[in-house]
């Protein structure tokens, strides 16, 4: 997948990846050997001095080993712990730290898991933070429109009038609960440490104990037991994360759709161009968005397919989640940071909103006018069904319906604004549930909702 300096900053990932650089990774993967060392030092597995000297050894070596190097001497072991380890052991070698001590006990699925997880928190906070932006941004436009009428749309057909409010309040929700859904499963990640079969036999009688100390300098939950080929926290988070790019997804393709030439309800705030047609407004957040999280899903796919880890470690199927899971991170944190500049600066237009609710001389109020005419006749389905099907349509001026409602009740009956139903109510109620009860004239308070 192309990535990096050109791609990254289009598709919103330019934050994600420093925090996902190959540097990173290394960063990482030194971060677990170090945390290893204090943990074990704390249980009294290793001695306090050769812990630290582990610890600052291998801070330095993190900023010095090139990510080129030690991906070509990868190769031979079929995983870049195995060089790595050689490459601490030799610089540790030099402040008196025997061999033995670096990376005691532990084998590389246990260092490489948890550097991906420390990972996985690192750029899933930064995810949660934009999806929780955007979140904001659409409960501002949800508490400003609660009461602006628009046509609710369905199978691409004006179905019946709605509020901009309401359908801002279903992005504000959808956003509040991917995030959510991320957090829950960034929380519930395990530490990594079973030794090279899981049992921790190297460290026994104190494997559980340096376990649950390593999760503690992690930043971890504590493991029950090794999950080496147990991949349901993986798999929890490729979902969360395929979810939330799929809240991003939909609130971007109505984006995309509404700021349409012939709709023109909404436009971003920031428009891109065309390097052709000097009129071009393109809502290219939002597309950029879409882009990213359309390409979530055949990750999270990839991931669910790789649980099949047979018996005590798996041949390939554990080595595929490495740049699956981090490209999962980089695009779901990616779309969602597009969404939410889209969403903070998206303007919206209500006389255009007006003139779309009446383009169809009050079609998408039949459901209304049927229901009122059923009052006073069984036939009433079959006479609005006429008076809409017919060239050109005469709801407002069929006879029939006159005849039986009078002109004033029919002219009612026709204005959208009188036909809400619930929005107003589902706004409030959406508001309210995320702790957001200001009314709608109220200007945001500074800093999160």
């Amino acid at each position: 997948m192309p990535r990096g300096e050109l791609f990254d900053p289009l598709f919103g990932a330019a934050e994600l990846g420093a925090v996902l650089s190959d540097r990173a990774w290394i960063a990482a993967l030194i971060e677990v050997e170090c945390a290893l060392a204090r943990a074990q030092a704390t249980v009294g597995v290793l001695d306090r001095p050769s812990a630290d000297a582990i610890d600052a050894t291998g801070r330095d070596l993190a900023t010095r080993l090139d990510p080129r190097r030690l991906g070509a001497a990868a190769v031979a072991g079929g995983n870049p712990v195995i060089p790595l380890v050689g490459e601490l052991r030799e610089a540790c070698a030099a402040a008196g730290v025997p061999a033995a001590a670096v990376h005691k006990g532990a084998t590389s699925q246990d260092i490489l898991d948890n550097a991906l997880l420390l990972l996985a928190q690192r750029a899933g906070a930064v995810a949660i933070e934009e999806l929780r932006t955007g979140a904001n941004a659409a409960a501002d436009l949800a508490r400003t429109h609660r009461d602006t009428p628009m046509a609710a749309r369905t199978l691409g057909q004006q179905a019946l009038p709605t509020t901009f409010g309401t359908l801002a309040a279903g992005w504000c929700v959808g956003l509040d609960r991917a995030a959510g859904g991320v957090t829950a499963a960034l929380a519930d990640l395990p530490v990594q440490f079973g030794g090279a079969a899981g049992t921790l036999a190297a460290l026994y009688p104190h494997g559980p104990a340096v376990a649950d100390a390593l999760a503690a300098e992690l930043g971890l939950a504590l493991q029950r037991i090794p999950w080496h080929t147990d991949r349901t926290p993986i798999a929890e988070l490729a979902t969360a994360l395929g979810t939330a790019a799929g809240a991003v997804a939909k609130i971007a393709a109505d984006i995309v759709v509404l700021s349409a030439t012939e709709i023109g309800e909404v436009s971003e705030g920031t428009p891109g161009g065309s390097s052709a047609m000097p009129h071009k407004r393109n809502p290219i957040a939002a597309i950029t968005a879409r882009a990213a999280a359309r390409r979530v899903p055949g990750l999270v796919a990839d991931a669910l397919g790789a649980m099949d880890h047979e018996l005590q470690r798996a041949a390939g199927a554990w080595h595929a989640e490495w740049e699956t899971v981090t490209d999962l991170l980089r695009l779901t944190g990616g779309a969602a940071h597009r969404l939410a500049q889209s969403l903070t600066g998206l303007q919206v237009h209500p006389e255009a909103m007006s003139r779309n609710l009446a383009v169809t001389g009050g079609l998408l109020l039949a459901e209304r006018v049927t229901a009122a005419l059923s009052e006073h006749t069984d036939r009433a389905r079959e006479i609005v069904t006429a008076a809409a099907t017919a060239e050109p349509p005469a709801l407002a001026t069929d006879p029939t319906i006159i005849g039986y409602l009078g002109t004033d009740r029919v002219r009612e009956l026709l204005d959208p604004a009188g036909y809400l139903g619930h929005a107003a109510e589902f706004v409030t109620r959406a508001l309210a549930q995320r702790g957001d009860e200001r009314k709608p004239d109220t200007p945001p308070a500074d800093g999160p909702l």
